[in-house]
């Protein structure tokens, strides 16, 4: 209401008083202006309340300040008094300098609520000094030094006082600022060129000579790296951008308060969490109509000083909000300047707004004729330029939103997924009985995580907004989230509606629960992995690894767990590897190159057994060996040419994720990733597996126990199968223990088949 009142008012003022001035400027801007207070209240009430009371005091302002002379004489004829007081204001920081947030570079006076930052008139009144200065000398055509060696010394003091303080952001928009209007008033393109080596060797030296700066550049090149680190701000902007899609959330919703001083810094990626694509499209088409109406002016203008004061205002404006947009989209490093008009900031509000009163009176002399502009390509230039980077704006502003978007948001690190999963329901993992391993339990707003079966954790994985995800729940996220498997228009609607996937599906795998249970039961207190299969379908039945964890209580032990030497994340099963060494004698036996090993032999058939492709399964494995020297194969490349053997020569294909149940069709059949492959020939397996040939179970069998040098640790494989031949399921099993002994191995092994023969 109070912006309403103070934009109605105004407007009437400016009508009364301005009344040739450019129509656009001011609606445009208070546009910008209401669109920054409702979400600095969104996000923040006090400081919405804050900027309104600013508003107040701007609207104030502006009323005496359009009642002044349209020569604007008093700002020309006292130049060096303006900008000698801005400078001193600004200097004062050093002594008398706050920072209402208490840690950081005191950039602030003021006390009991109310500061004022001295950065941001400073540019406006450096802008007033250059234009009167060059409409003072341009005139007597003066030589380039003597045009412009007072102006450096001036801008330079300017920039040393803002580097002191570290307000580099705002020594960046004086740079600017200056290379433009000193461009605009003498027309040399070299100015540009010694301006782009200058910015380059600033840049140069504030990486090596400031630590922010250092981490800003970083975290722009590749912020990737450190997500929840010294990157979390941009990262999370992004996330911004990718989670407002088209559309947005609307107003309150979406979570932009993720994104640390979303209210300032960060608030164009939190205009578009909230309004999408299309609302920050709509702030870009306001700030180009700036510009626009801006050079118009400054091309009108009535002689030399007002036309460089409207370009200069101008720059101000457009650069600015083009640095603080480009920060938040990674095109340029982060700044930490405000964006005009929106950003909350009392500040830069009443200097923002004070810009276009003077745009407005310099737009209002119809009176006086324009200034005959012998060259007016360098304001036309400036124009391109600034346009062309609203352009570069907008179409990556499209990009993180629509195209990145929907990879962005299934990252792990982003946090706006827990969110979502306290409100949508997660799907279930379950065995092949449908025996909840992992569930959701609790209702909208408060759902948790279970893990019934945490014992099977090293294959399931976990999710969590700490340390993010692994195992199935990583590897099938889409399918527990719901953004796969559900109906498309439904996943659309949904998003569109709340920013949230429809409810997760439930995922069954082929665990034989009372198997895996008993394995586990009897692995505690030892190190290794068991895998027990079928070998004519590829189903796995135990996949068990041991020493296992408790996602359950991650938050407790989360960082233990990471530095545990034991390695209870890591799935043995599939990412564990070892050395096969005396476990290849039945898969030599069987393809009948014990008394002939040859190398091209032996090569042949470990590729045709697998030894040198990782499995192609629904979950993360272990990249396989290239070569036969140092070889290591995972127990589940083991326990799949083993089946080999039970089954006729063919290497099944494994499966573990069985089927997803969707809303449409109930339960699916998810096929296996690859294909079985004839690894050995039937006839020679036959003969040559006859001596491993045991009776009661009736398997084959066989164990042995080795020492890894390379590892420094004593190794046991236990391979077993139904024999060749048998009439019904043939299984196999691996064992594999890092310790010796093959006694606990054979007993384990023996016990798993006479049980599995039995239910059969």
């Amino acid at each position: 209401m109070l912006w309403l009142v103070v934009m109605i008012y105004t407007g009437r003022s400016i009508r009364v008083h301005l009344p040739d001035g450019d129509p656009y400027l001011f609606p445009i801007t208070g546009l910008l202006s209401g669109l920054g207070i409702l979400t600095i209240w969104r996000l923040e009430p006090i400081f919405g309340l804050r900027q309104s009371l600013w508003l107040l005091v701007t609207g104030i302002l502006l009323f005496f300040l359009m009642r002044v002379p349209g020569d604007l004489l008093f700002l020309r004829r006292y130049k060096y008094i303006w900008l000698i007081g801005g400078l001193s204001i600004t200097a004062l920081t050093f002594i008398f300098g706050v920072n209402p947030l208490g840690g950081g570079p005191r950039l602030w006076l003021g006390c009991c609520g109310l500061y004022f930052q001295p950065s941001e008139p400073l540019k406006l009144l450096l802008v007033i000094y250059l234009a009167a200065y060059f409409a003072d000398k341009i005139p007597f055509k003066l030589s380039f030094i003597p045009l412009v060696l007072p102006t450096i010394i001036v801008t330079g003091l300017a920039i040393a006082i803002l580097v002191f303080q570290r307000d580099l952001g705002t020594a960046s928009i004086i740079i600017f600022l200056y290379s433009t209007l000193l461009f605009v008033a003498s027309g040399k393109r070299r100015v540009l060129i010694i301006s782009l080596v200058g910015v380059g060797i600033s840049s140069f030296l504030g990486y090596y000579l400031f630590d922010v700066v250092r981490l800003r550049v970083d975290a722009w090149i590749n912020p990737w790296l450190d997500p929840s680190g010294r990157s979390y701000q941009i990262v999370q902007s992004l996330l911004a951008f990718a989670n407002g899609g088209l559309f947005g959330r609307g107003p309150g919703g979406g979570s932009p308060g993720l994104v640390p001083v979303a209210i300032s810094d960060f608030i164009f990626s939190s205009i578009a969490e909230e309004f999408g694509l299309i609302g920050t499209m709509g702030l870009v088409i306001l700030l180009g109509l700036i510009l626009t109406r801006g050079i118009r002016t400054a091309l009108n203008a009535p002689d030399l000083f007002r036309r460089f004061l409207a370009a200069g205002l101008t720059t101000y404006l457009v650069s600015q909000s083009i640095l603080i947009m480009s920060g938040n989209l990674r095109v340029l490093p982060l700044t930490g300047v405000t964006l005009p008009f929106v950003s909350y900031g009392g500040s830069s509000l009443l200097t923002s707004f004070i810009a276009v009163v003077l745009l407005l009176i310099i737009s209002n002399q119809t009176d006086e004729e324009p200034f005959r502009l012998s060259k007016p390509r360098p304001l036309l230039s400036l124009n391109s330029f600034l346009f062309i980077s609203l352009i570069v704006v907008s179409l990556v502003n499209g990009w993180w939103s629509i195209w990145r978007g929907p990879d962005l948001l299934m990252r792990t690190d982003n946090a706006r997924r827990t969110i979502s999963d306290r409100y949508v329901k997660r799907g279930a993992i379950l065995a092949s009985q449908n025996q909840p391993i992992t569930i959701t339990e609790g209702s909208s707003g408060e759902f948790q995580r279970f893990y019934e079966y945490p014992e099977l954790s090293p294959v399931t994985g976990y999710t969590h907004p700490i340390y993010g995800q692994a195992g199935l729940e990583f590897t099938l996220d889409e399918y527990l989230r719901g953004v796969k498997g559900n109906n498309s228009a439904l996943i659309w609607w949904d998003h569109l509606l709340y920013g949230q996937p429809p409810p997760g599906l439930d995922i069954r795998l082929s665990i034989n629960f009372d198997l895996q249970k008993k394995t586990d039961e009897v692995l505690i207190g030892h190190k290794g992995a068991v895998v027990f299969l079928n070998a004519s379908s590829g189903e796995l039945l135990v996949m068990a690894s041991h020493p296992t964890f408790d996602p359950n209580k991650l938050d407790e032990i989360g960082n233990s767990l990471v530095q545990d030497k034991n390695k209870p994340l890591l799935d043995r099963t599939v990412q564990g590897l070892y050395p096969p060494e005396v476990a290849l004698e039945p898969f030599l036996v069987s393809a009948g190159l014990v008394d002939n090993p040859l190398k091209d032999s032996q090569i042949y058939l470990f590729q045709t057994l697998g030894f040198f492709t990782a499995p192609n399964l629904r979950i993360p494995v272990a990249h396989a060996s290239k070569a036969t020297e140092d070889l290591r194969i995972s127990p589940l490349q083991m326990a799949l040419a083993v089946a080999a053997i039970s089954d006729d020569g063919i290497r099944p294909a494994p499966r573990l994720v069985m089927a997803v149940n969707t809303p449409q069709q109930g339960w699916v059949i998810l096929p296996a990733l690859s294909d079985p492959v004839q690894a050995l020939q039937p006839d020679q397996i036959t003969k040559g597996i006859e001596p491993f040939l045991i009776s009661e179970p009736p398997v084959w069998e066989y164990g042995k126990s080795f020492w890894d040098a390379t590892e420094k640790r004593s190794i046991t494989w236990f391979l077993a199968g139904t024999q060749p031949g048998w009439q019904g399921t043939p299984l196999a099993l691996v064992i594999v223990l890092e310790e010796d002994n093959l006694p606990f191995a054979r007993m384990l092994g023996e016990s798993l088949f006479t049980e599995a023969l039995q239910s059969k």
